[in-house]
């Protein structure tokens, strides 16, 4: 069975970018989801196997949202331009933070570490 990541990024270019970065490695992709409210809704519907989560979103910040997935113990890697890695370990001690512009091979090397891990 493929695996299901959930894509939330609200820069497009960037979102389709990652999306065909994790197809092309034969993941299977939800999103990508440019807002907290479509990301949740989705995860609801369905728990992915990892989420790549944008920290800044159109309605808002995604914590709240990196919190529930990681009560359900979905894997997380935080992909942001704005925030350190130091910031989001506070918070989210397991995730991984990876900055953009983040290449496709880092990306997919994460990717593959995080989803060995869980």
């Amino acid at each position: 069975m493929t695996q299901k990541i959930l894509v939330a990024e609200n820069e497009m270019i960037v979102a389709y970018d990652l999306c065909d970065t994790v197809a092309e490695a034969g993941f299977q992709v939800e999103g990508p989801h440019a807002g907290i409210s479509d990301a949740m809704l989705a995860f609801q519907k369905e728990k992915p196997a990892l989420a790549i989560l944008d920290i800044e979103l159109d309605d808002g910040i995604v914590f709240p949202l990196a919190q529930k997935l990681t009560d359900e113990n979905v894997p997380i890697i935080f992909h942001s331009g704005r925030y350190t890695r130091d910031e989001v370990k506070a918070r989210f001690p397991k995730a991984q933070t990876l900055a953009k512009p983040c290449p496709p091979t880092q990306m997919l090397a994460a990717v593959n570490q995080v989803l060995e891990a869980a």
